[in-house]
C-alpha cells in the first residue's frame, strides 16, 4: 500500500466520521426533552406572535432535514448558529473560552507524557522489583481518584493550606499567570490518564524485553541504554500512541469537572451549562469539536505508525 493510498484512505475514513458524527449530533437533539423556544422566551408570557417569530428566526419552523442542510452548510463555513443562552454566534462563544481549555489539555497532556512514560519504562526495566511494585501501586491509587476528589484534595493541600497556586480563575496577568493558575487544574486532570499511559507502557515495554530481537542485540555486545532506545521503546510505542486518540478525547470532557471545580471559563464548563439550558447550537458545536479532535488525533496517529514501526506497514502491505 502507498503512501498516497494511506493518506487518501484516511482521509477518507475521517470524512466519513465526521459526517455521520454530525447526523447523530444534530438529530439527537430531538430526542432530548424540552423545548428552545420555551427557554427563548423564559420569564415572560408567551403569545402566539412572539412564539412564531422566535421559531421563524432560529428556523424551529422548517423540516428537520432542511434544518440539518442549513446546520451543515453553515458548520462548513465555520457558522455553528445563534447561541440560546448568550444570543451571540456560537463560534464567537467558543472562541471565547477554549483557550483556556486548550491550555488546560495541553499542560494536563505534558505531564501525561512525561510521568506516564517515564514510569512505565522504569517500572519496565525494574520489572518484579521493588521499584516495579511501586510504581504500579502509585499507579493503582492514583487510577481510583476522580478527578473532582483530586481538585478538592489539591485546592485544599496546595491552594488554601500552603498558598502555593491560586484555586480559582485562569488569571489575567498575561501567559505565565494563566500557566500559573493552570498548574493544579491539570494535575486534577492528568492524574487518571498518567495511570492509563504507565500501564501501557509497561506492558509494551515488558511485551519487547522478552522478544528473541533484544536478546540477540544484548549478545552482541550492545549497550543497555541503546539496546533499550532503539530495539525496545521504539517497537513499543506503537500501542502508547493508539492511547493518545482516546486520551484527546477523554481530556477534552473530563475538563468539565476539573473547569467547575476551579472556576475555570472553558469548554468544559461551557457544555455542562450548555446543556442544562438547552443550548442545542453549543452542545452540537462542541461535541462535534470533540469527534473532529478524536478523528483527527486517530489519523495522524496511523499515519505516523508505518513510519516508527515499518513491521506495521509490511503487515498492511501483506495483507
Amino acid at each position: 500500500m502507498t503512501a498516497a493510498r494511506r493518506v487518501a484512505g484516511k482521509l477518507g475514513g475521517l470524512l466519513l466520521t465526521l459526517f455521520l458524527a454530525s447526523l447523530l449530533v444534530f438529530f439527537s437533539r430531538f430526542l432530548v426533552p424540552g423545548d428552545p423556544v420555551t427557554f427563548l422566551l423564559r420569564g415572560r408570557k408567551p403569545s402566539p406572535e412572539a412564539i412564531a417569530q422566535v421559531t421563524t428566526q432560529y428556523g424551529l419552523d422548517l423540516p428537520p432535514w432542511q434544518q440539518y442542510v442549513q446546520w451543515l452548510a453553515g458548520v462548513l463555513h465555520g457558522d455553528f448558529g445563534r447561541s440560546l443562552q448568550y444570543r451571540q454566534d456560537v463560534a464567537a462563544v467558543i472562541g471565547e473560552r477554549l483557550p483556556v481549555t486548550l491550555g488546560l489539555v495541553v499542560m494536563a497532556g505534558l505531564m501525561i507524557a512525561v510521568v506516564g512514560l517515564v514510569g512505565g519504562i522504569v517500572a519496565a526495566l525494574n520489572r518484579g522489583r521493588i521499584v516495579d511494585r511501586g510504581v504500579l501501586i502509585g499507579l493503582t491509587v492514583l487510577g481510583a481518584i476522580p478527578s473532582f476528589v483530586g481538585s478538592i484534595v489539591l485546592i485544599a493541600v496546595f491552594a488554601v493550606q500552603l498558598g502555593w497556586f491560586p484555586s480559582f480563575g485562569s488569571g489575567d496577568g498575561g501567559v505565565l499567570d494563566t500557566v500559573y493558575h493552570l498548574v493544579l487544574p491539570s494535575i486534577a486532570l492528568a492524574v487518571v490518564f498518567v495511570v492509563l499511559v504507565g500501564k501501557v507502557t509497561r506492558s509494551s515495554m515488558v511485551d519487547q524485553l522478552g522478544r528473541e530481537h533484544v536478546e540477540v542485540a544484548t549478545s552482541r555486545g550492545l549497550g543497555r541504554a541503546t539496546v533499550v532506545r532503539r530495539h525496545v521503546f521504539r517497537n513499543a510505542i506503537g500501542p502508547i500512541l493508539t492511547v493518545s486518540g482516546v486520551l484527546v478525547a477523554g481530556l477534552l470532557v473530563a475538563s468539565s469537572i476539573v473547569e467547575a471545580a476551579f472556576g475555570l471559563a472553558g469548554i468544559g464548563s461551557l457544555l455542562v451549562q450548555s446543556v442544562d439550558r438547552l443550548d442545542f447550537p453549543v452542545v452540537q458545536a462542541i461535541v462535534l469539536l470533540v469527534v473532529l479532535a478524536f478523528v483527527v488525533v486517530n489519523a495522524i496517529v496511523d499515519l505516523l505508525e508505518p513510519w516508527i514501526d515499518p513491521r506495521s506497514a509490511a503487515g498492511a502491505g501483506a495483507r
